[in-house]
């Protein structure tokens, strides 16, 4: 009698990977804006899916990277107003 200790049956998933599959899908088809649906990614390929997934992420990375370094750029500091002084604000009393 032999005993196997897998605990994974031979078809199906395990619920990682369908956590990281749905989570996946979800991330395509939410930064797509629109240019995949559902369905559809889950009927790709896994490597076109995952050539997708990588060009997306990539897309976002550079782009908050650029955000990053413009906001470096911009960030000056912020002066007060140009006031004498000498100023005095009451009239001097006689």
């Amino acid at each position: 009698m032999s005993i196997f200790l897998s605990l994974l049956t031979f078809f199906g998933l395990t619920s990682e990977y369908r956590v990281t599959l749905f989570k996946q899908i979800h991330e395509i088809v939410f930064h797509g804006k629109g240019g995949y649906d559902w369905n559809t990614i889950y009927n790709m390929p896994i490597w076109l899916r995952n050539y997708t997934f990588r060009e997306i992420k990539e897309f976002y990375e550079q782009e908050n990277s650029r955000a990053k370094e413009s906001n470096t750029n911009k960030t000056k500091k912020i002066l007060g107003p140009d006031i004498d002084p000498t100023y005095k604000s009451r009239a001097s009393k006689k």
